[in-house]
């Protein structure tokens, strides 16, 4: 048994089976990974996968307990690296922390600038996808933490903290007949053509969830992942915005009021995730008490260790 053959177990899951995509993520030949398979398939003496002729289609029923074995494995192999690395003293490396647009531009910049003053010699990479693409980032090890307001805290395969709360807040142009009313409600707000988040995006859940709880259908006439686009179509009057209140300046919003909604909308809650059981360098600690300085090292190794030892279906 080697790693080489567990990889290309690993592999041949996440590549839905496709050889060829397992060949080429591993850097060898289609031939050789089907060799590693049914080297490791002959030595432990069960099939992993199942096969129509000489093609992968599935795995069998020992073949889904191997492989979150092999998981385990391949996960404590990287903590290995990874610990050795922290303690013989290297300062270098790399951090991939995956996180939505809004997260990056508004919520993350003086944590990324302290960051590098105090890391240099880290290579800091700011991924930007949607929430499930920051999960799926995750459990395949492509990055190192997390951070999102949907879906994180709710995967099973992922240890999530909460980091902070915030609300949503209504843009208009200041003429808006909104801006004469001392507390706008949902009715008032549905009269109008809505400008928001995507679905699946920065708390919009809580958005649909709201005015489908007071039984209206409000008109959502454009969405984006971004709130500056929000900002300047709901300046351009093509409909009332709906944003994340830490996406609005008042100085360089000079053409929006802002509108509190904060009786409107449930809070949302953004929260910080890492891969279970997985080992966090110093300096992967260090981002994640930048960010949220409630969450200590120790408060989030305790997390970590303690979601190793506990079934999947538990985790955080």
């Amino acid at each position: 048994m080697n790693f080489q053959q567990l990889r290309s177990i690993r592999e041949a899951v996440r590549r839905q089976f496709n050889l060829t995509e397992v060949a080429n993520a591993l850097y060898t030949s289609q031939p050789g990974v089907s060799r590693q398979i049914r080297e490791l398939e002959e030595e432990l003496g069960v099939e992993i996968f199942e096969r129509y002729g000489k093609r992968l289609t599935g795995l069998t029923e020992p073949g889904r307990e191997i492989v979150r074995i092999v998981e385990r494995l391949l996960l404590e192999a990287e903590n290995l690296r990874q610990a050795g690395d922290e303690f013989a003293g290297r300062h270098t490396g790399r951090l991939t922390v995956a996180t939505t647009h809004t997260q990056a531009r508004y919520a993350l910049p003086k944590v990324v600038q302290s960051f590098r003053r105090e890391y240099p010699h880290v290579t800091l990479a700011l991924q930007e996808a949607s929430p499930a693409h920051i999960v799926e980032l995750l459990l395949t090890g492509q990055a190192d933490i997390g951070i999102a307001t949907e879906a994180v805290a709710s995967e099973a395969g992922l240890t999530s903290f909460e980091a902070y709360s915030w609300q949503h807040v209504i843009v208009v142009s200041p003429d808006h007949p909104l801006t004469r009313l001392p507390e706008p409600t949902l009715e008032d707000i549905a009269n109008f053509p809505l400008i928001t988040y995507d679905a699946g995006f920065t708390g919009r859940r809580k958005i649909d969830g709201a005015f489908a709880e007071a039984g209206l259908q409000p008109e959502i006439v454009l969405t984006a992942m971004d709130a500056d686009v929000i900002k300047t179509y709901a300046e351009l009057e093509l409909g009332v915005g709906i944003i994340a209140s830490m996406a609005y300046d008042a100085r360089k919003d000079e053409g929006l009021v802002r509108i509190s909604a904060d009786h409107l909308f449930e809070p949302n809650v953004t929260s910080v995730a890492v891969r279970r059981g997985a080992y966090l360098r110093g300096y992967a600690h260090a981002f994640i008490n930048m960010f949220a300085p409630h969450l200590s090292r120790d408060t989030v190794s305790t997390a970590l260790a303690e979601s190793a030892h506990r079934p999947a279906l538990a985790a955080a």
